[in-house]
Formats: C-alpha cells, sequence, structure tokens
C-alpha cells in the first residue's frame, strides 16, 4: 500500500508559496475562529436559543433542529419575502419572521463579540501576510462574521482592502473590488485584501444598502450576516454577490494556489465554485486542510482531480491518489506544525498559521535544517 511522505509535500508547499509570481488566496472557514477560541456551530446555536423567549425559541429551536443556523436564517428571509398578510409558513407570518431573523442576527453579534478569544494563531497569520512578497496581493476569503482576522491585520500593521471605503460607515465599492492590476483603480498590492462572503459583526443592513461600521452593530441595529436568495433590494446582495464573483476568479486564476483551512465543505454553492476550477483550470492548485475527517464529496472530487489535494492528520489526497502518511524516519528536528503526537498537524488552523509564519518568497537554506523553504526537484513538487 502506498503511502505519503509529510516532508516531500511540506518541501513541495515551502516551494510553491516561495514562488513570487503565483496568485496565493486563503479560505478560512469556522474551525479557524474555534482554533482562536470562539464557539462552533453548534454551542453559537445553544447560545442563540438560551438568548430567545417564549415563541421566538420555540420557532428558533424547530428551525435548526434538520437546518444548520445559516440554513434556519436563510429559510426565514424566504418566509419574510413570500408570504403576505396574515398567511403563515412554520407558524410565522412576514413580520414575524422578520423579527426572529433580527433577534437571531442580535444574539449572535452578542454572542460572538462578547466570547473571549486568543489571537495568536491569526496573528502568526498575519505575520506571514506582512511578510509575502507577491506580484499579485493574497486574497483573504472567510465565511465567518468575527473580527479575528481583522484584529490580527491591524496589530501587525499590514494594510488591508475589504471591499468598503471609509472609517465610521463605510460604503462598499464594487469597482474597486473589481478592478484589474492595470486600472487606475485598482489598490496597491502591498494592500492584502479580505473578503468577507457571508457579512460580518459590523456590517449594518439598512433599508437600502450594506455599510461597514468602525465596531460591531449596536443592539437593536440589523447585521448583515449570511446572504440569501430573499428579494432583498439589489442593494443590499451587492457585497455578497460581487465577493462571491471575486472567489470564482480568483480561483480560476492561471498558476493560483488557494489553501483551505477550518472549511467543513457544506456549503454546496461554494463547493461548486471550488470543483469547478480545479476541473476546469488544471493550473489552479487548491489545498485542502482537514481537521478531521475527509468529507465524502471533497474525497470524490480529490480522487479525480489532481490539482485538488486534501491534508488530514492521518491521511491525504495527493495528486488522486488517497492514502494515509508515513511515519518520518527521523522525527527529532521536525517542527510541531508538521508533525505531533505521531500524525500530521497542518490540518489544524493553530499549526498550519505556525507553518505559513516560518514561509518566505525568498529561498534559503540558511538556518533550514529540515530544507522547508527548498524544492528539492526529486520531490516532484514546485
Amino acid at each position: 500500500m502506498s503511502e505519503h511522505d509529510v516532508l516531500t509535500f511540506a518541501r513541495g508547499l515551502s516551494g510553491r508559496l516561495a514562488t513570487r509570481s503565483r496568485h496565493v488566496s486563503v479560505f478560512l472557514g469556522a474551525g479557524t475562529s474555534k482554533a482562536c477560541g470562539l464557539p462552533d456551530v453548534g454551542t453559537l446555536q445553544e447560545s442563540i436559543s438560551a438568548k430567545l423567549n417564549g415563541e421566538s425559541k420555540a420557532h428558533f429551536d424547530r428551525l435548526v433542529t434538520n437546518r444548520g443556523l445559516e440554513q434556519a436564517l436563510s429559510r426565514l428571509r424566504r418566509i419574510a419575502a413570500i408570504v403576505e398578510g396574515s398567511d403563515q409558513v412554520d407558524g410565522l407570518d412576514a413580520q414575524s419572521a422578520q423579527d426572529l431573523d433580527r433577534s437571531i442576527c442580535e444574539a449572535i453579534v452578542s454572542e460572538i463579540s462578547g466570547s473571549d478569544s486568543n489571537l495568536n494563531p491569526v496573528e502568526l497569520f498575519a505575520a506571514w501576510i506582512a511578510r509575502a512578497d507577491y506580484t499579485r496581493p493574497v486574497e483573504i476569503f472567510t465565511v465567518n462574521y468575527d473580527l479575528l482576522i481583522e484584529q490580527a491585520l491591524d496589530s501587525v500593521g499590514v494594510p488591508y482592502f475589504d471591499g468598503f471605503v471609509g472609517s465610521m460607515r463605510a460604503r462598499f465599492r464594487s469597482d474597486l473590488v473589481e478592478a484589474s492590476p492595470s486600472s487606475d483603480d485598482y489598490i496597491p498590492r502591498f494592500f492584502a485584501r479580505l473578503w468577507k462572503l457571508h457579512g460580518s459583526l459590523n456590517w449594518e443592513r439598512s433599508e437600502s444598502d450594506v455599510v461597514r461600521l468602525g465596531q460591531p452593530v449596536p443592539s437593536g441595529t440589523p447585521a448583515a450576516i449570511y446572504p440569501s436568495d430573499a428579494k432583498y433590494e439589489e442593494s443590499r446582495r451587492v457585497p455578497f454577490v460581487v465577493l462571491q464573483d471575486r472567489l470564482r476568479r480568483a480561483l480560476c486564476e492561471p498558476e493560483s494556489l488557494t489553501l483551505v483551512s477550518g472549511y467543513s465543505w457544506s456549503d454546496e454553492h461554494l463547493n461548486e465554485l471550488f470543483f469547478d476550477a480545479t476541473t476546469r483550470r488544471p493550473r489552479s492548485e487548491v489545498i485542502a486542510f482537514c481537521f478531521d475527517s475527509i468529507p465524502d464529496e471533497l474525497a470524490i472530487h480529490a480522487t479525480k482531480t489532481p490539482n485538488l489535494q486534501v491534508v488530514t492528520q492521518s491521511e491525504a489526497i495527493l495528486g488522486g491518489i488517497r492514502a494515509p502518511w508515513s511515519c518520518p524516519p527521523d522525527t527529532t528536528d521536525l517542527p510541531a506544525d508538521i508533525w505531533k503526537d505521531g500524525s500530521v498537524s497542518l490540518g489544524d488552523f493553530r499549526s498550519l498559521a505556525q507553518f505559513l509564519s516560518r514561509a518566505t518568497t525568498t529561498p534559503s537554506v540558511i538556518d533550514d535544517p529540515i530544507g522547508m523553504t527548498r524544492i528539492d526537484s526529486r520531490d516532484g513538487n514546485g
């Protein structure tokens, strides 16, 4: 039975990260925030239920019984969009659906903004962003609502652009998001790009549009969290539509490398963007780091698409081959962010962030005993 060599993989990844001409992106899911101490989706749902009372609590508990939190919000918004007058769906009319939507979003903002967090993993990640010197800006895509990445980028002094212009009530500028490097409107490449695909704690949803505040939205103000297919006014859908298209275009860039961490692969629409790009664009590479087992749908696509790779603690799918990791012959000098307690640790965002913090865009063998920044031609990677 074949086995994968973690040192070969790590050296190859370091080599690809050291290629300045690559277009490098990172996609972060809820697992990255959990690695920093924020509640996972299950814990968040329990906290929201505890904050609601009476019929609101009963409706919410029923909605999430066979759905995730975001699916519950999407259903509420569909009800609010299509129900008229005194008609009801799931015991809710349009107004009560809107009220429950607002209450849930307020509870999400309160719970996440009030939770203690450990910024060390995201600060290590931000330290890598600060040193990255690619010909194209690094793009950070995330479906998380929290402000951890913003706090980390600020703490290490990384300038970034998130699609909004302004401080207190920043307006979304789709023209700047969509600008090409040759355009006069192009934000300089030393600005990292931060694209929040599902909204944020500090995005305020008004009657006409979405604005970014300088702090989490205050109680009683609706937060723009999770896009839905409800019939919002077009201006309120703009950020979500434009940023999702930005992800599609980033994945289709030639010589692109996208690292995925903390993502559960449960969003079919986003999954399709990844699967379509790796199928149609053989020079677009995606590496998915999974904390636990490999989701079935991801495994099916990765075994058929060599440029979609998957890494877990015990096994990997590399070049279309699913196999366990072999134990390195000598683990004495191996960093804990690569190998720890008999398994590969890169599936944990904390370890991946540590690994990235040692990455460079200028390959060197100095002070590099395991050759992390070298591309060994015998590895066949690079």
